[in-house]
């Protein structure tokens, strides 16, 4: 089978709407440049609980499943999606195992790596932490959503403001 390529892969991370989805295409090609590209057979951890990642890894083709302890639904992860984020973000052991359930591809950046690009090119650092964000916030709303819990959730007014009924 011959190698993915550099476009290939910067086609898969693009497509997904859950990804890191400010980056540019400039952002994705120096991160595919500095990257490490791993791979991963079904049933190999990608990201551990209780264990520090160092980095981030995202996903390039595959699927993998993310188990956090104590919640009983856990959730898939594709391509141009990301894992090993929390921990990452706050330099803490990881809270969900993230093994894969088939083949994958995945760039793995460490911090070290990430900081230099950060350095080098401030706005990629303000594009990856808003991308960031905006997967924490998603993947927060989807816990939540699946929780049932009357208490949290979110309607809309009259006049399009969020109101958290209780």
């Amino acid at each position: 089978m011959p190698k993915p390529t550099q476009q290939q892969d910067l086609s898969a991370v693009l497509s997904n709407k859950n990804g890191l989805l400010y980056l540019t295409a400039n952002d994705w090609t120096l991160i595919a440049d500095k990257g490490l590209r791993r791979q991963f057979k079904p049933g190999e951890s990608l990201v551990q609980h209780g264990r520090r990642t160092h980095g981030v890894f995202v996903l390039l083709n595959g699927r993998a499943s993310v188990q956090i302890p104590g919640l009983e639904d856990g959730r898939e992860i594709t391509a141009g999606e990301v894992c090993g984020e929390i921990s990452f973000l706050d330099d803490l052991p990881a809270t969900a195992d993230v093994i894969a359930r088939e083949a994958i591809d995945a760039y793995y950046l460490d911090r070290p790596t990430l900081q230099s690009l950060f350095e080098l090119f401030p706005h990629l650092g303000s594009r990856f932490y808003r991308s960031m964000a905006s997967i924490l916030s998603h993947r927060l709303r989807e816990m939540i959503g699946r929780s049932g819990s009357p208490s949290s959730s979110v309607k809309k007014d009259g006049e399009g403001v969020k109101k958290v009924q209780s």
